[in-house]
Formats: structure tokens, sequence, C-alpha cells
């Protein structure tokens, strides 16, 4: 896995990481749903009817599964744990609107284990892009922040995959260049030439596009 190390700048993350906001959205919001599940199954078992203690276990088991996205998103919600555990992937700027721009990247949805890396094409709108252009075909080096929100682990490809690009953990733009040097060629040359794919992938399940191994450059990921 290529993972690329640099000082995080936590005051400019906390501000425009949209990644963090993302994840404090989800935390609070899975507590709320614990709360209200919680409250659910008591009442239910108050009233003191048989079919009232089924639906009070499937709220239970509810209220489990949001505590555990709770639990899930404040261990892993740390800027610095986020940046140290990704992989360095490329982005490039897609489409551009007033106020926000669209982000295609290339990234391995394959988790550790799996028989061979599965690449794919994701999409990520964004409306803060600090030290990069806003204009289509601009590389933007990012990070995967790959996630499975669930207790137990399905199959061998992440559930979400999403790009969080360098640019929201610093304003070095020498920090930013340098990601964007370790990143090949090949690489950015592979997103550049699928640009007009951005439409097919916002359509596509989970919002992400398997490529064909068989297609890819034969030096790919060399």
């Amino acid at each position: 896995m290529r993972r690329f190390e640099f000082p995080v700048d936590r005051k400019h993350a906390h501000a425009v990481n949209e990644v963090f906001a993302d994840q404090r959205r989800l935390r609070i919001m899975a507590l709320a749903a614990a709360v209200v599940a919680t409250a659910c199954a008591a009442y239910l078992i108050w009233l003191d009817h048989p079919w009232a203690y089924l639906l009070a276990v499937a709220f239970v088991l509810g209220a489990v599964v949001a505590l555990w996205v709770a639990f899930w998103t404040a261990r892993h919600a740390s800027i610095d744990k986020l940046y140290t555990d990704g992989e360095l992937v490329p982005a490039v700027v897609s489409e551009t609107y007033p106020s926000s721009v669209v982000l295609l990247a290339l990234v391995d949805v394959a988790k550790p284990g799996a028989t061979d890396a599965r690449y794919a094409l994701v999409i990520r709108r964004v409306r803060a892009l600090p030290g990069h252009a806003a204009e289509a075909g601009e590389r933007v080096p990012a990070v995967a922040v790959r996630t499975d929100r669930a207790p137990r682990q399905v199959g061998e490809r992440w559930q979400s995959v999403s790009a969080m690009p360098i640019a929201w953990g610093t304003t070095d733009a020498a920090v930013i260049e340098r990601a964007r040097d370790a990143i090949s060629d090949i690489e950015w040359r592979l997103l550049t030439d699928n640009l007009a794919l951005t439409d097919k992938v916002r359509r596509a399940p989970a919002k992400r596009l398997l490529l064909d191994p068989d297609q890819l450059p034969g030096d790919f990921g060399s």
C-alpha cells in the first residue's frame, strides 16, 4: 500500500476537511438513532404484549448497530489517522460548478487479504479545494478512505470508498506537489482519459465503477 506522510495542519483540516465533517455528522445521527431505538424498545416492553416483545428485539438490535457506528466513527475520525492509514491515490477535477467541483478518483476497493487488487473509479463532490485550480483535469493527490459500516466485514471489497484530498490536510504547496509526483503518470493518464465516465460513475451503485483488469495498461501498478 502506498502511503504518504506529511505534517497535518489540524486547524486547517478541521476547517475544510469534509470527510471529518461527514463522520462527525454520522456520529451524531447514529447516537440520536440509538436513543430513539432504545426509547421505542422500552415503550414496547412496557406494553407487555407478545408482538411488542418481537418488535422490541428489533429496536434493540437497531440500537446496538447505531452505537457501533457511533463508536466506529469516534475511533476513526482522527484527522491524523485518516491520512496515516489512507493509501495515496490520484484524483482529478472532472466537473466544475459555481460553488463546488467533482473529483474522479482511482482507488483499489479490495480489502487486505483479497486475492487481487480491484481498481474502481469513484467520484466525490467537494465544496472546498484549497491549493488547486477549479478546472477540469486538475490533478488532486488524495488518500483513500475505505470503510465498512457494519459490525462484521463481509466480502472482499470495502462497502464505502472515497477520496480525501491532501490539500484538506495542509496549506503547504510543496507537500501537495510532492504527493502529486509520488503518483505515476500512468495513473494520472488513466484518469484523464476517462473523465467522460464521470456521469456513468455517478449512476453506478455506491457511485463507483469497477474497471476490467484486462483493460488496464500492461505496466499499471508497477
